[in-house]
């Protein structure tokens, strides 16, 4: 059994590559910018999201940008769609039965279900979960990961994978900062060493702090400009 399970998880993650490819090539033909949210349970990923869209609708330099979102989770249940749909955007839960992220298979069955024709932005909010995710590609443009102050600053040391592959990384509730022990310089160190110079956001959902940056980076995203 040991001298199997190498190659075949080999296979199954070139499998998954393969079929990323395919999304990203879908994305890039209706124009689409993809991004793959990640972070663990609690860290704020809907409310991210729903800042985000709050931002791109109240008449930020650049918007609106026609935005749709897939959910996944573990079980199958709407909260978070539902949450998306009530704010107007369109919206596709996946119910990965029980695995602990989204793979390339799962996101293009959500694909075939969004009006892609109608869509500039594509945001994908993975499981909660800061090991499994950062293993499968999506076929997204971009990944992001938000670590939240409640999580505790030693996260980068604990789990260096999922740190490595980001290409942004959001600070959620800064506005914690004078009431938990976390050390903000601590943090940032781990994460310089596995990921150098990583496009950083602090900011803070509750209070609306440091969106309005995050959301002007996200616009530059989509209409490809650096």
């Amino acid at each position: 059994m040991t001298t199997l399970r190498v190659p075949v998880v080999e296979k199954i993650l070139s499998a998954n590559d393969r079929l990323a490819e395919q999304n990203r090539a879908r994305l890039d033909q209706c124009g689409i910018f993809g991004l793959n949210i990640m972070a663990a349970p609690g860290a704020g990923k809907t409310s991210t999201i729903l800042r985000t869209i709050e931002a791109l609708s109240s008449g930020t330099p650049g918007s609106p940008i026609a935005l749709g979102v897939v959910e996944g989770d573990t079980a199958a249940v709407t909260i978070d769609a539902d949450k998306i749909i009530a704010a107007g955007r369109p919206a596709v839960q996946i119910n990965t039965g029980g695995e602990c992220h989204i793979d390339a298979v799962m996101l293009s069955g959500a694909l075939n279900q969004l009006p892609l024709d109608q869509i500039e932005l594509l945001i994908v909010e993975n499981v909660g979960n800061l090991i499994c995710p950062a293993a499968f590609s999506l076929g997204t443009h971009a990944n992001v990961l938000i670590s939240s102050v409640a999580e505790g600053d030693d996260k980068p040391y604990k789990y260096p994978n999922i740190y490595r592959g980001i290409d942004a990384l959001i600070i959620n509730k800064i506005d914690l900062l004078p009431y938990v022990e976390y050390n903000l310089d601590y943090f940032r160190r781990g994460v310089e060493l596995l990921n150098p110079g990583v496009l950083t956001f602090p900011l803070s959902c509750r209070t609306g702090e440091g969106v309005e940056r995050w959301v002007e980076w996200l616009l530059r995203k989509v209409k490809r400009e650096t």
